[in-house]
């Protein structure tokens, strides 16, 4: 259950770092499914499809989704418009062209398709398996590599890392390109788990997606936060939303509890950057 929060908040996590925000995976995750959907049906029919076809089709529905975070990241780092307005923005965009496009309806796979979503390889189920090797190269990424290192100086000291040579535009447009990609992957997954294309999903998933990444210890100020505790954020809120739903709590009520769980998160993150600040 946590396995798509978890690769979506990847992106998230690394957008956070870079000092921004990204309202719109939910929406992004929505577009994609219904992208993939239309593509398979126009291109072979709902019964059946080639290995290739739906390979292709859910590539092009990420790379899509990757082009979006191209042009926020873009907007954001060439433009100067705030994360908050443009993400926000895109967020509208990519709920109406997904409804647009799928006339309101939902748009049935193929059987095949479903193998992602409900497959397994040595009894694990596939998603898992690829939630765990994505969190591997990102951990390796964000700990090895020069592009890691870079998000980190660019969300700690914007101005310190522009000094140093780092180009500062183009690693946060690379992390909202990532994020993009990642919410469209989600979307997939999603897609292949329901058996059908639908505009609806990834409804309110980047609160989700939010609160794993600040229950994981990631600053919103950004600079500060590891892989490792995102996906234990993700685990987390998988953990609090099962046991709201056991106790039967109706959706706008678990809204108030992670609304309230990402405010708890933030303020810890205050308070324990004050005590920081105190001590310097």
């Amino acid at each position: 259950q946590a396995s798509v929060i978890a690769i979506i908040a990847i992106g998230m996590t690394m957008v956070i770092i870079s000092g921004g925000i990204d309202l719109s995976v939910g929406s992004l995750m929505a577009l994609a499914s219904v992208i993939a959907a239309i593509l398979i049906r126009e291109m072979s029919g709902e019964k059946t499809a080639g290995t290739w076809l739906l390979i292709a089709s859910s590539a092009a529905a990420i790379g899509v989704c990757g082009a979006a975070g191209a042009i926020s990241g873009t907007m954001v780092t060439r433009l100067g418009v705030p994360a908050f307005i443009v993400t926000l923005s895109w967020m509208m965009i990519a709920s109406g062209l997904a409804y647009i496009l799928s006339d309101l309806q939902t748009i049935e796979v193929p059987v095949s398709y479903k193998v992602l979503g409900h497959g397994r390889w040595l009894g694990v189920p596939l998603p898992v398996v690829v939630m765990f090797g994505l969190y591997a190269v990102a951990h390796v990424v964000m700990t090895r590599s020069v592009f890691g290192r870079h998000l980190y100086a660019v969300g700690g000291n914007e101005k310190a890392a522009h000094l140093t040579g780092i180009r500062v535009a183009g690693v946060r447009t690379w992390a909202y390109v990532i994020c993009g990609a990642l919410a469209g992957l989600g979307g997939i997954i999603e897609t292949s788990v329901y058996g059908r294309g639908d505009p609806q999903i990834g409804l309110a998933y980047e609160l989700l997606v939010i609160s794993a990444v600040v229950v994981g210890g990631t600053s919103l100020s950004g600079g500060e936060g590891k892989m490792l505790n995102t996906l234990i954020g993700s685990l987390i809120i998988a953990v609090i939303r099962n046991a709201m739903n056991l106790a039967n709590l109706e959706s706008n009520r678990q809204r108030v509890v992670l609304g309230l769980v990402i405010l708890g998160a933030v303020l810890l993150d205050r308070l324990k950057r004050g005590r920081e600040d105190r001590t310097r």
